[in-house]
């Protein structure tokens, strides 16, 4: 076989790979949506059975500490701390981590809110950087905030960890605001089912909407180009995706920015880990693995109605930087898991959750990357033709079109939150946007976050706040 032949042979076999991959992606992807729809309306219909008012008379509910994790934040922490402070929930504390911030983070705390150091005792559950000081203020008695050296987000989380006093903790990003009656929807799988040990709620973009004494008064799309394709991602990653996993009972993922657990759980399996980017997907592996090891009995959930809003990143930069940080700490969590995959002694989180992150999740942007390359080759020399080149990537970059679409479609038959049809027309509009150059971009972030996960770089990166609140 002369060279040529070979390498023609080779170009149509990965190009038969490519096809077969791009047909069970989006396989995999029509399936979550059909299970997330499912799965919305039984969560609909518990809820309305719930009732949230009676649920609390029966005093089966129970308490919470709210960790903000703040390093820079003094744009908006004083704002995200008041709505923490009006949320609708009878027993719980707010300790914001003040995690040795270069600005003025720690003293626009102390002015707006009264604060003096205390004497609290602080157990070394989990070990952490140490703690300066722990400020409270009989103003806001379940208000505390924690003055600590520098050791990043999972370092701060496990000092407020130690500093709690409640069953559960919820771990927020302090530029994020809850809504008021979040806690109690939140609550809701803990106590429907006693072996919930972590649930996981919505993000959704905060830029673009009208905010007053820290709730959500007018729900609009981001008025940027940016803004506007990151709010129809957070509708397909949260209404369809991690919806879709709770179906399965195979949930990986609960945001960073807003989840809550059992707090004696976590203490359990050693906390978060400092030494990932990606912490809070670690977590929740560790905690799939740590009971599925020991046969116990556990949930980990998903709630599609409790929501969360953040503000998102207005600079390509800063966004590149953050995808690139989520990808490393992906590669980073199936790394340090990998044991898990395809092991039947986790059931459907071996066999269906951990294949589906590293192949659909991990290595999507390498072979669409290099399906982008390799079908320049081959249209060059010859080895498909360009009409079925050009209708299969007509194909693929109108599913991915349709796969947001449905996403922004299923928030209008169920939750609504946009006030305007002219939101969901935008919304729909960059639903095809998206498709046409930020997809191809964010695949390259993506790539070169598996490449600095390769070199060992565990860097978190600068995040600057327009604070939208």
């Amino acid at each position: 076989m002369e060279q040529t032949d070979w390498i023609i042979t080779v170009l149509v076999g990965v190009n038969v790979f490519i096809f077969i991959y791009f047909v069970v992606v989006n396989l995999s992807y029509i399936s979550l949506i059909v299970l997330s729809y499912i799965q919305t309306q039984r969560s609909r219909k518990e809820s309305e059975i719930f009732q949230l008012s009676g649920l609390f008379d029966t005093r089966l509910y129970k308490s919470i500490s709210i960790l903000a994790p703040a390093y820079n934040e003094e744009k908006t922490i004083v704002e995200s701390t008041r709505a923490l402070l009006n949320l609708k929930f009878a027993d719980y504390e707010v300790i914001v981590i003040n995690d040795g911030s270069k600005d003025d983070t720690l003293k626009a705390l102390k002015e707006n809110f009264g604060l003096k150091k205390i004497d609290r005792y602080v157990p070394k559950s989990l070990k952490t950087e140490e703690i300066r000081a722990v400020y409270g203020t009989s103003r806001f008695p379940n208000l505390f905030v924690i003055d600590k050296e520098n050791g990043r987000k999972a370092d701060a989380l496990n000092a407020g960890i130690n500093v709690s006093r409640k069953d559960l903790i919820c771990a927020v990003d302090s530029d994020t605001l809850l809504e008021p009656v979040v806690l109690q929807q939140m609550l809701m799988a803990f106590v429907a089912d006693p072996d919930t040990i972590a649930v996981g709620g919505v993000v959704r973009v905060a830029n673009g909407c009208t905010f007053k004494l820290g709730e959500v008064k007018d729900v609009h799309v981001p008025r940027t180009t940016i803004g506007r394709i990151q709010a129809v991602e957070y509708l397909r990653a949260f209404l369809f995706g991690r919806t879709g996993w709770d179906f399965l009972d195979s949930l990986l993922i609960i945001s960073g920015a807003f989840g809550v657990f059992d707090r004696e759980s976590v203490i359990r399996v050693g906390g978060y880990l400092h030494d990932t980017v990606g912490e809070d997907m670690e977590l929740v592996v560790r905690l799939h693995r740590h009971y599925r090891e020991r046969k116990q009995r556990y949930r980990i959930r998903f709630l599609p109605e409790p929501v969360c809003w953040t503000e998102v990143p207005e600079s390509w930069k800063i966004l590149g930087r953050q995808r690139n940080r989520w990808h490393r700490g992906l590669a980073d969590t199936l790394w340090r898991h990998r044991s898990m995959l395809f092991n039947p002694k986790y059931g459907r989180l071996g066999f269906t959750a951990m294949p589906f992150f590293l192949f659909v999740e991990l290595l999507s942007p390498v072979i669409e990357i290099g399906g982008y390359l390799l079908f320049g080759i081959s249209l060059w020399l010859g080895v498909i033709n360009i009409g079925f080149a050009l209708l299969f990537l007509t194909a693929a970059v109108l599913l991915g079109m349709i796969l947001s679409v449905l996403s922004i479609l299923m928030e209008e038959l169920t939750f609504r939150r946009y006030s305007g049809i002219r939101d969901v027309i935008i919304l729909i509009v960059y639903a095809f946007v998206e498709n046409l150059g930020f997809r191809q971009i964010h695949a390259w972030w993506r790539l070169r976050g598996l490449i600095d996960f390769f070199r060992g770089n565990k860097s978190w990166g600068e995040m600057t706040r327009t604070g939208a609140f």
